[in-house]
């Protein structure tokens, strides 16, 4: 892992831009002041923490995190969902499934998007077998993009379905999650 002066902080991000991707999701950032503790972060300061749908985040706090750890949310299963807090557990197929998903959701971010989500993912230090994060998106993820259209994340264009992970769309926890209600 590199400086994080290395990658672009969500204070760089157009205001209220990320927050909106974030509620489509039924996701809530929490905004911790410097100094107070990050819940839920699994790396440490100042990496995204993630409790149950609260995406606790400050201003340093790498765009990349956001988006990978409200991937995880997106990603996971309702059973794991339901008590998340801090380590969103998963497999090696839904791991891959989450860097896939927030370079997709980097498209969704105005004055950000994929290329740059690309080379702040190498600047932190994802590691992919082809050598960057590029060659694996473009070149090496056929089965995690497989997994997502399966699972209903993203639609055959390479776009945000907006949906949770085993959620249907008529269910009480998709309404609550488009209504953005805090979960307890």
């Amino acid at each position: 892992m590199r400086a994080a002066a290395h990658v672009v902080p969500v204070a760089a991000l157009r205001a209220g831009v990320l927050e909106r991707l974030l509620l489509r999701y039924g996701l809530r950032a929490r905004w911790e002041l410097a100094g107070a503790a990050l819940p839920g972060t699994y790396w440490g300061e100042p990496e995204a923490g993630l409790v149950r749908n609260r995406l606790h985040l400050r201003p340093v706090t790498p765009v990349h995190s956001a988006l990978h750890e409200a991937c995880h949310y997106v990603c996971m299963e309702p059973r794991r969902r339901a008590v998340l807090d801090t380590d969103a557990g998963g497999d090696d197929e839904e791991e891959n499934a989450v860097c896939y998903l927030s370079i997709v959701l980097a498209g969704e971010l105005p004055g950000y998007g994929r290329p740059r989500m690309l080379a702040d993912m190498d600047a932190w230090g994802y590691s992919f077998r082809l050598g960057s994060a590029r060659a694996w998106f473009e070149g090496d993820a056929r089965e995690v993009r497989e997994w997502l259209l399966t699972e209903g994340l993203i639609d055959a264009r390479e776009r945000p379905t907006w949906r949770l992970r085993g959620v249907r769309r008529d269910s009480a926890e998709h309404r609550e999650a488009a209504l953005g209600v805090d979960l307890p």
